[in-house]
């Protein structure tokens, strides 16, 4: 197997892996399920991730430091606070749209492990939300932003409607009255 196709799947082990955790939790998952996902053999997996610690602590990092490659290019971009600030704000809902899984698996690690998930929003996230709540707060010197809104209760709220939002919607989005139901 070539450079290329362990690449390939252990991208693939990692999507699985999402999916299953979002899905069943890290304790409700098993590496066989994982594999047989992906179409290879357990041991296969072992060879990628020697463990199911491994997998996780991977996966999760997958999926937080995605902000660590779209971010500092979104604030670089824009060239104002507002700008910025809207321009996170999308990157962060096309993100968890595009595969609903994330959002579902941050939402079950948040309630399942804590303190795991919190070391590590606090490395590859809480940098960022520095630099978006310094951005508020120059809106909010400019006049731009309400004076008396706390830029980190803000962005929490926005970071938790987002993330309970997209992972709950194929459930809570049922209660949407849609012309079919009429």
């Amino acid at each position: 197997m070539g450079d290329g196709a362990s690449v390939d799947v252990r991208e693939q082990i990692l999507a699985q892996t999402i999916r299953h955790f979002a899905a069943q939790g890290f304790d409700g998952t098993s590496l066989k399920e994982i594999a047989e996902a992906v179409g290879i053999r357990k041991a296969s997996l072992l060879y990628h991730f020697p463990s199911k610690d491994i997998l996780h602590r991977r996966a999760l990092e997958t999926v937080v430091s995605h902000w660590q490659e779209v971010l500092p290019n979104l604030l670089r971009a824009a060239t104002s606070g507002e700008e910025q600030f809207e321009a996170v704000i999308q990157e962060t809902i096309d993100f968890f749209i595009s595969d609903p899984d994330r959002a579902r698996l941050m939402v079950r690690e948040v309630l399942d492990r804590p303190e795991a998930i919190r070391e590590m929003l606090k490395e590859h996230v809480r940098p960022w939300l520095a630099i978006i709540c310094d951005y508020i707060r120059k809106g909010q010197e400019q006049g731009r932003v309400h004076p008396h809104l706390d830029p980190e209760v803000y962005l929490l709220h926005m970071i938790n409607m987002i993330l309970s939002s997209l992972a709950t919607f194929e459930c809570m989005g049922a209660l949407i009255a849609t012309r079919d139901d009429e």
